[in-house]
């Protein structure tokens, strides 16, 4: 792309000062070959057209962006956020940035939910300390912003657009899964329910489970789940009496049956409740 003298120097100034950070370059998940591939058909297409977040030197939103310049020659402009005062601020923003986005998933917008759980909760902890120390030495310490309470379960799912029970999920994935499983559930071969089934299971039955497929992993959850399900006590029948009447013998015949019929109908239960999260699941992939 054939850029003006102005602009060349504009961007040769800019890759002089800019600075990568790379926590903040890792801290969301990084784009797919083909998102990476259609952001850079736009760039040589149309330019850079959205400026990239600056704090000071240091680059917080649009490292892609930048990369693709970088390559290709292309100019771009920066903005500066002067709201930040910390590195908890860029981390809020880039969350909070990145929950509007379409194209995050469901699993990445809970984790960045979460992440901002417990950033609020830090601040919260860190200001609650500093004003019972400010009170331990007989000062008279006003509430700070930060001091308010935590995010609810139920405002965090609301924030990521996924249901509380959702949310949870993704947070047990989070604490239990394995590596293997956590990249299957982002590339969308498992759901983050089945998941969350196959997270309980001990890290290398996990991995054996990705190792075998879609397929396989289906198969793991559907196990977990049906392991979970009560065990519903057999029916206790009393024993026929050798001088039992014919009315006694057909009571003993129906009970019988029944307990059968019963039996049936709780496996047929469990088969079909299978089947409706295997579809549920399969829509969703």
């Amino acid at each position: 792309m054939l850029c003006t003298l102005p602009a060349l120097l504009f961007y040769f100034f800019w890759i002089m000062n800019i600075i990568i950070n790379e926590d903040l370059r890792a801290y969301i998940d990084p784009l797919t070959e083909d998102e990476y591939a259609a952001l850079e058909r736009s760039l040589l297409a149309e330019g850079c057209r959205d400026a990239l977040v600056l704090w000071g030197d240091t680059l917080v939103d649009g490292h892609n962006r930048y990369n693709l310049c970088q390559k290709h020659g292309i100019a771009f402009k920066t903005v500066q956020n002067h709201t930040f005062t910390s590195m908890d601020d860029v981390h809020l923003w880039m969350i909070d940035n990145h929950l509007g986005r379409r194209s995050v998933s469901d699993f990445q917008r809970g984790v960045l939910a979460l992440r901002k759980k417990d950033i609020v909760a830090a601040r919260m902890a860190q200001s609650q300390a500093k004003q019972a120390s400010a009170e331990l030495a007989g000062e008279d310490a006003a509430k700070q912003p930060d001091s308010k309470s935590p995010l609810t379960r139920d405002a965090l799912a609301r924030t990521a657009r996924v249901s509380s029970a959702t949310l949870g999920q993704i947070e047990k994935i989070q604490k239990t899964a394995a590596p293997e499983l956590v990249d299957a559930v982002k590339s969308g071969v498992i759901s983050i329910n089945a998941a969350a089934a196959v997270a309980t299971l001990p890290g290398e039955k996990q991995v054996a489970a990705v190792a075998g497929g879609k397929k396989e992993l289906r198969e793991a959850a559907r196990q977990v789940r049906e392991a979970r399900l009560p065990v519903k006590p057999e029916p206790e029948i009393e024993p026929l009496v050798e001088d039992a009447t014919p009315d006694q013998i057909e009571i003993h015949r129906l009970m019988l049956k029944v307990a059968a019929l019963t039996q049936e109908r709780d496996q047929l239960k469990k088969k079909v409740q299978n089947l409706t999260i295997a579809l549920t699941e399969a829509r969703g992939s």
